[in-house]
């Protein structure tokens, strides 16, 4: 089967992504009844030129960094043609990750 991978950026620069990796898990209350997809979990904010990130959930603040990726990967969305052809087009262009692996400071307000 013949997968054809088409880029719709025209000449132009791809749209720059990047991943967020935490360690650990988010959890959702139990009684938290909407669905989860496309659910804001926190706020993600640079606050000045460097390359340090924070990343705020609730009454916690993670510190990480901006990482290199060794290879670059594409962000692919899935288009069909016809009922036995399938194409991929690029969308998005991921060369960097914002790591996220100290423990969450708590933070307090009085």
């Amino acid at each position: 089967m013949e997968i054809k991978i088409k880029c719709n950026c025209e000449g132009e620069k791809c749209e720059e992504w990047a991943i967020v990796e935490i360690q650990g898990h988010v959890e959702v209350q139990p009684h938290f009844q909407l669905p989860i997809h496309n659910l804001p979990i926190g706020q993600l904010c640079r606050p000045s030129s460097q390359e340090v990130y924070t990343f705020t959930v609730g009454y916690h603040e993670l510190t990480g960094t901006k990482v290199a990726l060794k290879k670059p990967l594409l962000v692919l969305k899935k288009v069909k043609q016809s009922s036995d052809n399938v194409a991929l087009e690029v969308i998005g262009l991921i060369r960097h990750r914002i790591l996220f692996k100290t423990r969450p400071k708590a933070l307090i307000s009085s």
